[in-house]
């Protein structure tokens, strides 16, 4: 029998990248209820539309998606709640005075567990890319697509 719940998961936010400059990352522990850390073990997150904003000094994030869990019953949690990080207050207070700042946003750029059994999502202060930033970054992907196919030839 094949155990559908796994411990090594690794959810990406590719489009952070390709969307956003990346300037610093954080870790932060995610307030999970139910059925939610199930679903995270069977791997059915989504974190592209995801952000994170402040509220009475805490952080929280939005838009993330935890499909529901198939066996669950009444008890089971709603898909896209929002949900609050967990972060030291030092690193709150940094993170919503560069928030305040023009033009940086807070993004989910990966969920994952720890090696204690933990849901940590890692978050990055981004900066929103121009239209010639991501013609850029297309242009170097494609470049890195072509190398890779000249090597294997």
């Amino acid at each position: 029998m094949k155990n559908r719940f796994s411990n090594d998961i690794n959810i990406r936010n590719k489009q952070a990248s390709f969307h956003y400059e990346l300037l610093d990352k954080y870790v932060a522990g995610i307030q999970l209820m139910g059925t939610e850390i199930k679903s995270i073990r069977e791997g059915k997150v989504n974190l592209q539309d995801g952000y994170c904003y402040f509220n009475n000094g805490e952080c929280f994030v939005k838009g993330i998606t935890i499909t529901a869990y198939a066996q669950g019953t009444h008890y089971n949690h709603e898909a896209a709640r929002e949900r609050k990080l967990l972060l030291k207050k030092s690193e709150l207070k940094k993170l919503e005075s560069k928030v305040e700042e023009k033009g940086l946003t807070l993004v989910p750029t990966r969920l994952f567990i720890n090696d204690r059994g933990l849901v940590k999502m890692e978050i990055a202060l981004g900066k929103g890319k121009k239209l010639h930033d991501k013609r850029e970054s297309i242009k170097d992907r494609d470049i890195k697509r072509e190398l890779s196919r000249i090597k294997l030839s």
